[in-house]
C-alpha cells in the first residue's frame, strides 16, 4: 500500500464529516458571526470546503508564496456553492494524491510570505497539518451552528442532537 493510499482515506473521512456538518449551515446566515473578529458563517463553512485544494498545491509545486499569491477570500452566496467547492476539492485532491509516489511525500514544500519561511516541511508532514487545519475549522463550524440552535451532526459519533 502506497503512504498516499492511507492519506486518501484519511481525507475521504475527514471531508464526510465536513459534507455533513456544510449541509446544515442555514443558507439564511451565512453572513452571520458570533464575535467581531470571527469569520462569518458562510465564509468559514467555504474555507472548510476549499482546504483540500491545499493538498493539489502541496503535491504539484515546491512551494507557495503568498507575496505573490495573496490570500482573497471566497465569499459564498449559497449552500449549494459551498459544497459543489467541497466536492471539487476533494476530486483534485485525491486524483493527485492517487498519483503521488512515497518519494513525492518525502519531499520537502514551504509556504512563504517573500523572504519569510513560514515552513518548510516534509510534503507528509504537510498533509497531517492540513488535515489538523480542516478538524480545527469543522470545529468551530460545529460550533457556529450550536449557536444558532442548529441540530450539530455527530462526527466521531452520535452528537447530542442526534441520541
Amino acid at each position: 500500500m502506497k503512504l498516499a493510499d492511507i492519506y486518501i482515506g484519511q481525507l475521504k473521512s475527514i471531508v464526510d464529516a465536513n459534507r455533513r456538518i456544510i449541509e446544515r449551515v442555514p443558507e439564511e446566515s451565512l453572513t452571520w458571526k458570533p464575535h467581531e473578529k470571527s469569520m462569518t458563517l458562510g465564509r468559514l463553512a467555504m474555507h472548510i470546503a476549499e482546504l483540500p485544494q491545499f493538498v493539489t498545491r502541496c503535491l504539484t509545486t515546491d512551494f507557495y508564496d503568498f507575496a505573490v499569491h495573496p490570500y482573497v477570500a471566497n465569499i459564498p452566496e449559497t449552500r449549494q456553492q459551498i459544497l459543489d467547492t467541497l466536492e471539487a476539492a476533494i476530486q483534485s485532491a485525491t486524483a493527485t494524491l492517487s498519483n503521488a509516489t512515497d518519494e513525492d511525500l518525502a519531499k520537502n514544500w514551504s509556504l512563504r510570505r517573500g523572504d519569510i519561511t513560514i515552513y518548510d516541511l516534509p510534503r507528509t508532514a504537510i498533509l497531517h497539518r492540513e488535515q489538523q487545519h480542516i478538524v480545527h475549522h469543522r470545529g468551530q463550524l460545529s460550533v457556529y451552528l450550536r449557536l444558532l440552535d442548529v441540530p450539530v451532526p455527530g462526527i466521531f459519533g452520535p452528537s447530542a442532537d442526534e441520541r
